[in-house]
């Protein structure tokens, strides 16, 4: 399993992604969830993927492929006019590749059910960020959805739907978007670290913060340690005013 959650507010864009991937109480390995692409000046664009790995590793690598190798025909994501159009490339490699597989899915009983978030912004526009499905559709975030969250969310729900809005200060953001993992991590083993953080402010088509987060990171420690005491004591203050 894995989680990943993007946040889209009127400062930029915040993604944060686990890298745990397992297959069993015994079978548990590392594999990255962001994918990140930037042409300076130009455009930024983050995904996160969650669901059947193959299927997200092949759309990832095929959207990678018609870049690396161009075809008369085939537009790619780094060519795309604007960030709505980026989505639309992705939901079309997505139905390529779930149709290739689709008859061995079928045979064997498997899912190929996936999602990717689709996060960025282009020369010209605005910060957009839109989450694709399965079948290759996708839905954009707006002012009263203003984040996506996929893989195992319920646990770190709670803490965006209290804090964000679309006009959360993007350090504000990132603080609760931490927590929200945190939340996660304690809650269910299926998602791990490390963490992928990119962090976009808006019209500076860069990453303001784009780094991997290890398990011995001491700021994350302190601030998971934090989070915990503040939780304990807001409990005590509950007991009281119930009692």
């Amino acid at each position: 399993m894995t989680y990943c959650l993007a946040l889209k507010l009127d400062d930029g864009l915040v993604c944060l992604a686990d890298t745990r991937t397992n297959a069993g109480v015994d079978n548990i390995s590392r594999f990255r969830k962001m994918f990140t692409w930037h042409i300076p000046g130009d455009r930024v664009i983050v995904m996160m993927t969650a669901g059947n790995l193959a299927i997200t590793q092949a759309v990832i690598s095929l959207l990678q492929e018609n870049i690396d190798n161009p075809k008369e025909g085939i537009e790619t994501i780094t060519e795309a006019t604007s960030m709505f159009r980026v989505a639309e490339i992705v939901g079309d490699a997505m139905q390529f590749v779930q149709s290739r597989y689709a008859k061995g899915f079928a045979a064997t009983g498997e899912s190929g059910s996936s999602s990717i978030v689709v996060a960025g912004q282009r020369e010209g526009g605005t910060p957009r960020l839109f989450q694709v499905y399965t079948a290759g559709n996708f839905i954009e975030a707006t002012d009263d959805t203003p984040y996506f969250q996929i893989g195992e969310f319920k646990y770190g729900k709670p803490i965006l739907d209290r804090v964000i809005t679309t006009d959360t200060p993007i350090d504000v953001a990132v603080t609760a978007s931490l927590l929200s993992m945190d939340s996660t991590l304690r809650s269910n083993l299926s998602v791990g670290m490390p963490l992928d953080l990119a962090v976009i402010r808006t019209d500076t088509l860069d990453f303001e913060q784009h780094r991997r987060i290890e398990e011995q990171d001491e700021a994350f420690a302190e601030l998971s340690e934090a989070w915990s005491r503040e939780l304990r004591a807001a409990f005590d203050t509950m007991v009281q005013i119930t009692a």
